[in-house]
């Protein structure tokens, strides 16, 4: 599995499963609709209001899964970044890039306290499980051609 290749599939995958964790710990999760950057960015919509806006303001840490949208294959990507809700020259390139997919999405956009999340990822891990035996690749952005994040 090349970078190439990993954007490819994640091109491939209209939703995903995020997970948060709330102020006092407790994890909770959500389907969303998701657009891929060239960086390998994640983008979502979701109210400001909503309980996953809310636990990514107090804490940007974010985990999701694409993959298994097809019956009968059987690839993953599990994916551990640092989430943001944009504003300004990102809001818009986000939203391009969601609409592009989610034209629908557009709708939305009119509803007091919608925003776009981007989610910059940090740690990813492809599994194939379609082949024997199976592929799993690990990926840092570094292994992605992407610059470090405070810290990462």
């Amino acid at each position: 599995m090349t970078p190439k290749a990993l954007l490819g599939f994640m091109r491939t995958c209209r939703y995903a499963v995020q997970a948060s964790v709330n102020r006092e710990g407790a994890p909770q999760a959500a389907v969303v609709g998701i657009a891929v950057s060239d960086e390998f960015e994640l983008i979502f919509d979701t109210m400001r209001s909503s309980r996953k806006a809310v636990n990514l303001r107090l804490d940007p840490r974010i985990a999701l899964v694409l993959g298994g949208q097809t019956p009968g294959d059987e690839r993953t990507l599990q994916l551990e970044g640092l989430a943001d809700l944009l504003e300004g020259p990102e809001l818009e390139r986000a939203r391009r890039l969601y609409l592009a997919k989610f034209p629908d999405g557009a709708e939305r956009q009119v509803w007091a306290g919608a925003v776009f999340v981007r989610v910059r990822p940090v740690w990813l891990r492809f599994s194939d499980f379609n082949q024997d035996p199976a592929e799993i690749v690990h990926f840092t952005r570094q292994d992605l051609g992407l610059a470090p994040l405070d810290g990462n």
